[in-house]
């Protein structure tokens, strides 16, 4: 494609397919050295056929992320796209249900901040990108209790990373999609089928509530991620950037 990230090191959590491999191809195909993780060892073998530094990581142990900060070392980019969609409303919401989303959806992503950033302020600066989702503070979505909380979480973690070290030329910001193909949308697809009788029906569902008329491409939130993850962004931080094809007007 080109070399905007020419010379700039990345680590992608969630890598190992969906929106996180997508962003990290992306990233290698601009000319980044990028380091892609996966908690799921089967698909580090793909990521390493990809021709990336596929490294094992769960961004749920505090262990981990200090391991792998030490093995990977200063980075310029970092994007935490680790996450779990949650269906039911509040009274469908247990208490280890609400624990293991704010644990994978935002506390993973202060664990991989602490850990990375020190070595951004060390090399002057860098560029953090969020997975929020339209379904936040932005807009409420039914059936979407946790996971709404969860990503309203992110926008606000984003803004506060922003304004405490823009100074230090430090930019934080968050992409908020709407529905994306990818597989973990395939299987609520197909979770959604078995109720309302057809995974066609499923899908229209979900289309339907689509302005465009369509759902998003990975591909898609790869290309907004690689913008903000190089020198084009340069006067942009503390955004949480909707890319949902008109969802949340």
């Amino acid at each position: 494609m080109g070399e905007r990230l020419a010379g700039k090191k990345a680590i992608v959590t969630a890598a190992g397919q969906g929106i996180g491999r997508a962003i990290a191809d992306m990233f290698a195909a601009e000319g980044a050295e990028v380091y892609a993780t996966d908690v799921n060892k089967s698909l580090l073998k793909e990521i390493e056929s990809g021709g990336h530094k596929a490294l094992h990581l769960d961004v749920l142990d505090d262990v981990s992320v200090s391991n792998a900060a030490v093995e990977v070392g200063t980075v310029d980019i970092l994007a935490n796209i680790a996450g779990f969609v949650h269906s039911g409303n509040v009274l469908e919401c247990d208490e280890d249900a609400f624990d293991f989303s704010m644990n994978l959806n935002v506390k993973s992503m202060h664990r991989m901040v602490r850990a990375f950033l020190p070595g951004m302020l060390e090399n002057g600066g860098g560029s953090i990108i969020n997975m929020s989702s339209g379904a936040s503070s932005i807009k409420g979505a039914p059936s979407r209790y946790i996971y709404g909380t969860t990503k309203a979480a992110v926008i606000g973690l984003t803004k506060s990373i922003a304004a405490d070290f823009i100074k230090q030329g430090i930019r934080c910001n968050a992409i908020c999609p709407g529905t994306v193909r990818s597989p973990s949308w395939e299987q609520r697809v197909e979770e959604l089928g078995k109720e309302v009788g057809s995974t066609e029906k499923a899908m229209e569902m979900f289309v339907s509530r689509q302005p465009m008329g369509r759902v998003g491409e990975a591909t898609e939130i790869a290309a907004l991620a690689t913008y903000l993850a190089g020198d084009e962004s340069a006067f942009t931080t503390g955004t949480a950037i909707p890319i949902d094809g008109g969802w949340t007007l």
